[in-house]
């Protein structure tokens, strides 16, 4: 019997210790300055990459794998007989899902089931650890696939911004509204809607006044909220992350919550200091 490899993208952001437990691939994506290309997570750091942003004054380019790291990925997983899943960073963000495909039809039909998590960072992680546990009760590649692509809408996630000047030098905010939003103490929170990222409130005052309303959204929906993992995920805001945790243990009831480190890719869109909540309901 074969068996099913879980693959997913560096986006996930999954702690070490699950990958080495559940035995998944992870494809990089790559962060690229002017004169420098890093693969994410590997040759880079989230806090090398704030480094050299505050040095340049300017934010790196991320890139999808290409096809051809998808087929180098995959193709020893294939020839030793065993079947993939691969769960994708959000394909209204990156080309990552296509490239993922185009390299999926190089192989023989159905050994790699390609899925948009249609999410990111926590959230994919969460349905990477479903697909890592169906995968060890023995569901074969298209009985994963099809579980996630009917719980993938499921899947909460909402980040709290704590500085606009990512997103300025994004260009996802202009001048002015960088300058009145720094001054007033204004901070962002983004949620994903459909795929793509949503601002969906912006609050003004401390960031532990943001923090607390995510905080209340979540328990609003406790009731909800799947029981099985919850992830707080965030870029240098260990106190924060530390808070939700705790909060939310004593609860939810939810049966494990796991704090991670969201990687360069987010890292670079966000900036530090952000702080997300990931569950399903």
């Amino acid at each position: 019997m074969s068996i099913v490899k879980i693959f997913s993208d560096s986006t996930s952001d999954l702690p070490q210790s699950w990958k080495e437990k559940y035995d998944i691939g992870i494809v990089p994506l790559y962060v690229v300055f002017d004169d420098a290309t890093y693969k994410d997570g590997v040759d880079i750091t989230p806090e090398e990459v704030y480094e050299q942003v505050a040095a340049r004054g300017a934010l790196p380019k991320t890139a999808a794998p290409s096809p051809a790291d998808f087929m180098t990925a995959f193709e020893p997983v294939i020839r030793d007989g065993d079947n993939i899943v691969y769960i994708s960073l959000s394909s209204a963000l990156s080309s990552t899902y296509q490239n993922a495909l185009l390299a999926a039809g190089e192989f023989p039909e159905g050994r790699v089931q390609v899925v948009d998590s249609e999410t990111l960072c926590g959230g994919i992680a969460l349905l990477v650890i479903k697909a890592a546990r169906a995968a060890a009760k023995g569901q074969n590649a298209l009985e994963i696939a099809a579980m996630l692509k009917e719980c993938r809408s499921r899947v909460e996630t909402e980040f709290v911004v704590d500085t606009l000047d990512y997103l300025y030098m994004g260009g996802r905010c202009s001048g002015m509204q960088n300058f009145i939003g720094s001054l007033l103490k204004i901070r962002p929170v983004l949620r994903l809607i459909d795929g793509a990222i949503v601002p969906v409130s912006k609050i003004r005052g401390k960031k532990e006044k943001v923090v607390e309303q995510m905080l209340q959204h979540a328990l609003a929906h406790a009731d909800e909220i799947d029981k099985e993992l919850l992830i707080v995920a965030h870029t240098l805001a260990e106190e924060d992350a530390r808070y939700l945790e705790q909060a939310l243990r004593e609860q939810t009831g939810v049966d494990e919550i796991a704090t991670i480190h969201a990687g360069c890719v987010i890292g670079s869109h966000c900036g530090p200091g952000t702080v997300g909540l990931m569950y399903m309901h």
